[in-house]
């Protein structure tokens, strides 16, 4: 008797023991690392650890700006009131409702009640669902907008002194100052470009046209007290530019603290800390959050300041804290309204791709971590199927507009290798071509840019393992793709084209979302999640800024889902009739 009663204890020891094994399954199967696949094993700590050695042998790159952002413009009133009076220079002059629509989106999960969670930071990263639906042009609820009229040592005086922005080098970066920080208008497109719409636009100068956008944009208020989100004008690309080669972090780091104390001692501030503010940079994130106080080490630690860490921080590229968020770099093209956008996209539909895959760039011998050498060697030897543009400072074909759109809309796929950092200009070149961007590392796109790019990145893009990228011959993988998915992902590449570049900030008459819009209704939706947070009696602390290293995890795409799933669902079925056999 005892015999059997032992022998039926080992039985439910041993179901209980398979029952937790299930439970820990069943809890991983959703997490986005398990069963492994997809992304070449490129995570987060890749992105922290390895960004030293992407940036110790940079060369200073050339920065650009634009009349003062300041400047006010004289607008026709509108029946707003004293609330849609923009603050700053401009307070005096009414601000039109100029028909930005907002994106009906919501940033993090839904309960079953439709509230959202307002501390789920891994669910914020994720892409946004842009919409380009109707709405009530005469609401501004939610949307209000106060801009801090800082001091011009923190913005006018940066482009007054241009000359000096890229101290060291022989690059005159005034010319780019023009047009409200979009630069020179194109003045010969020859045949390639349409309209008077593009721009010899600098790739740092993103902080200036922000800032001159959102001088017209349709919601600001003069009164704080009823702003949704609180903008700080800060150029802080164009104010480390002239310092990053310095040894000197104390004057790396000098306009970093003064703006921090000029804003904490501001009752704005103080209403929720500062976690209502936000900050837009030119630059990679990389650049402002120095990790040790060690001359060696890059950038300024602007992003890692207690103040800085209350804030939202937007900027070209993004890293793993999760306060930065990443928006498109600025492309060539800066439409007025909404016929040239379908203008040219109409043309790139149309467009004769010669080419089977370009790449615009040049070699990087210094940097082990790069493919570029390769992909060079085999476009070289890809009998035309492959058009190399050299963008060595040599050459300057890479400054010129016409020359980078003429290749990237004559081929069918653009190869996006990282350089000096993990992200590229020219992804939205290429974007802007219709040409089908192929992508050798996650932190390039897939990553970084998750309220502008869908999610499902196997819609717009292919991706070829970095380690593979060296061993495989890139040409074979391209040519095997079926036609059908060709043309289907060019037409989302198109499709993408509103998403991804920046309405001209004189502009009062474009009638979709661009990039801006986007970036603005993702702000505004996170810092609603904070505010909700504080309503609920939560800490509006709790995930706000930490270092996240799932913000990094490799997207799956739909295919790789319901394969994850069904892999899972056979692991449960297998343990539950092996579990059977025993009872």
């Amino acid at each position: 008797m005892l015999e059997v009663k032992g022998h039926y204890g080992h039985q439910v020891w041993f179901v209980v023991l398979i029952s937790s094994l299930l439970c820990f399954l069943v809890l991983f199967s959703f997490h986005h690392s398990f069963l492994g696949g997809g992304g070449g094993g490129d995570g987060a700590a890749f992105f922290v650890d390895n960004y030293e050695n992407s940036i110790s042998t940079r060369n200073p790159e050339p920065l650009p700006f634009a009349e003062s952002p300041n400047k006010t413009v004289d607008t026709a009133p509108t029946d707003k009131g004293s609330l849609l009076k923009a603050n700053g220079t401009a307070r005096n002059h009414e601000v039109p409702n100029v028909g930005l629509s907002p994106l009906g989106v919501i940033v993090g999960d839904k309960s079953d009640d439709g509230s959202v969670s307002p501390t789920d930071q891994s669910s914020e990263h994720q892409s946004l669902d842009m919409g380009f639906e109707s709405f009530d042009r005469d609401s501004c609820s939610g949307r209000f907008i106060y801009i801090h009229d800082l001091p011009s040592r923190f913005n006018d005086d940066l482009l007054r002194k241009c000359e000096s922005l890229t101290r060291g080098t022989d690059v005159n970066m005034c010319p780019y100052m023009e047009n409200l920080g979009m630069g020179p208008a194109v003045a010969d497109s020859r045949g390639v470009l349409l309209n008077n719409s593009w721009f010899r636009t600098n790739q740092f100068l993103l902080e200036v046209i922000f800032h001159n956008k959102m001088k017209q944009y349709e919601c600001l208020t003069n009164d704080s007290s009823l702003a949704s989100a609180i903008y700080v004008p800060y150029y802080a690309g164009l104010d480390i530019s002239q310092y990053l080669w310095s040894s000197n972090i104390s004057v790396r780091d000098a306009t970093a603290f003064d703006l921090v104390g000029w804003l904490s001692g501001r009752p704005e501030w103080r209403r929720l800390s500062g976690r209502d503010h936000f900050l837009v940079a030119g630059r990679i994130a990389w650049d402002f959050r120095r990790q040790f106080d060690d001359p060696s080490y890059w950038g300024s630690k602007l992003m890692f300041l207690p103040q800085s860490q209350n804030m939202t921080m937007l900027s070209v590229e993004s890293s793993v804290w999760n306060n930065d968020f990443a928006i498109p770099y600025p492309t060539y093209f800066h439409p007025s309204k909404g016929a040239e956008v379908a203008q040219w996209q109409d043309r790139m539909r149309k467009q004769e791709r010669k080419y089977l895959f370009a790449f615009a760039g040049a070699p990087r011998p210094e940097l082990e971590f790069t493919i570029r050498g390769e992909i060079i060697n085999q476009c070289l030897a890809s009998n035309g199927k492959c058009k190399l543009l050299n963008c060595s400072s040599s050459t300057n074909n890479c400054d010129d507009p016409v020359n980078v759109m003429k290749v990237f809309r004559s081929s069918v796929f653009c190869l996006q290798p990282r350089g000096d950092s993990y992200t590229r200009r020219s992804t939205f070149d290429s974007i802007l071509a219709g040409c089908i961007p192929v992508f050798f590392h996650s932190g390039t796109a897939y990553v970084q840019y998750v309220w502008h790019l869908p999610r499902d990145h196997t819609k717009y893009s292919v991706f070829i393992p970095l380690d593979e990228g060296k061993k495989v011959s890139i040409e074979p993988v391209l040519q095997s793709i079926p036609e059908s998915e060709v043309l289907a992902m060019r037409e989302e590449v198109i499709q993408l084209i509103p998403r991804i570049v920046y309405v001209d900030p004189r502009s009062k008459e474009h009638n979709f979302n661009d990039a801006f819009d986007i970036a603005i209704k993702g702000v505004l939706e996170r810092i609603g999640k904070v505010r909700k947070a504080i309503a609920s009696g939560g800490d509006p602390s709790i995930g706000f800024a930490e270092q996240n290293h799932k913000k990094f995890d490799f997207p799956r795409s739909e295919p790789e889902k319901q394969e994850r799933r069904r892999q899972v669902r056979e692991i449960l079925y297998a343990a539950g009739s092996r579990i059977g056999r025993f009872l």
